[in-house]
C-alpha cells in the first residue's frame, strides 16, 4: 500500500493524469471501511486525477449493500479489487452477493476482481480460485461490467472458443503485474484474440512503477493508437457506459 501523496508524485514523476485507486481486500468491514473513507477523502483532494472503487465483502452482504449505497453517493465508480487469497472463491460466495451484484449490473458499476494462473511459481497473493468459477461469475451476471486483474489468469486465452468470447462480451482484462509473469508477446498475443478494446492499462503499484509497463509497450509491436486504447481511452469507454460522457 502507498499514500495518496505519494501516488501523486509518481503519477507526476510518469505523465500520468488519471489513476483508479482501490483499497486492499480487508476480511473486516471496519478495515474496508476506514480504508473507503481514506480513498473517498483522497479523490476529493484530488477530484481531476483519482478515480475510486470501493472495497465490499462477499462474506457479509448486507454490509456491502449499504457500504455499496455510501460509496456510489460519495463518487465512487467501481467496486475492487474484490480478491480470495487464503481460500478458494465458491459458487457460494457468488450466490451471496446476488443482489448487490444485480445492483451492479443494472447501474452499470465495474466490478475489478483478482484472478491469478493457478500453475507457475508461488507467490504471496497468488489464489487457488480455478478459472471455472470466474467463468461461473460472468455466466451468472452477463451485462455486468468485471475487469479481470492480472489477465485474467489466462482467461483471455480461451476467448478463442466462440462460446466463450459471446459469453465474455462485457469482461475486461488488465495488465497489472504483467512483468512478473508473462513476456511482452501477451499484449500482441490477447489483441489478436479478444481485440485491444478489451485491454486495460493496470499496474499494481507501488509494485511497479508505470514506466516499466510503458517500456513494454513501446517494445510490444502494437501501434500508437493501440497504445492508448489501454492506456487509457478503453477504461474512459466503460466510464461512459454508465455516466453517458467521459471524464
Amino acid at each position: 500500500m502507498v499514500g495518496i501523496k505519494d501516488l501523486i508524485d509518481a503519477m507526476d514523476e510518469s505523465g500520468v493524469e488519471k489513476s483508479v485507486i482501490c483499497g486492499f481486500p480487508w476480511s473486516r468491514p471496519d478495515f474496508c471501511f476506514l480504508h473507503n473513507q481514506y480513498l473517498m477523502e483522497s479523490a476529493s483532494r484530488y477530484p481531476h486525477r483519482l478515480i475510486v472503487f470501493i472495497s465490499i465483502l462477499f462474506s457479509d452482504p448486507d454490509w456491502s449493500g449499504k457500504e455499496l449505497d455510501r460509496g456510489l453517493k460519495a463518487g465512487a465508480r467501481g467496486v475492487g479489487e474484490i480478491a480470495f487469497y487464503c481460500q478458494e472463491m465458491t459458487s457460494q460466495d457468488i450466490t451471496s452477493v446476488k443482489p448487490i451484484l444485480a445492483q451492479m449490473e443494472k447501474q452499470r458499476i465495474p466490478l475489478l476482481i483478482h484472478t491469478n494462473e493457478t500453475i507457475g511459481h508461488p507467490y504471496p497473493g497468488k489464489g487457488m480460485t480455478p478459472l471455472e468459477r470466474f467463468y461461473e461469475l460472468v455466466l451468472s451476471f452477463p451485462d455486468l461490467l468485471i475487469v479481470l486483474a492480472h489477465w485474467g489468469g489466462g482467461l483471455p486465452f480461451y476467448e478463442l472458443m466462440p462460446e466463450v468470447a459471446k459469453t465474455m462480451a462485457n469482461v475486461y482484462y488488465d495488465t497489472a503485474a504483467s512483468p512478473f509473469l508473462y513476456s511482452k508477446k501477451i499484449y500482441t498475443v490477447v489483441t489478436e484474440i479478444v481485440g485491444v478494446e478489451k485491454i486495460l492499462f493496470g499496474t499494481d503499484f507501488p509494485l511497479i512503477l508505470p514506466q516499466r509497463y510503458f517500456r513494454e509497450l513501446e517494445n510490444s509491436g502494437l501501434s500508437a493508437e493501440d497504445r492508448k486504447k489501454i492506456l487509457g481511452l478503453n477504461f474512459l469507454k466503460i466510464l461512459e457506459k454508465r455516466t453517458g460522457h467521459f471524464l
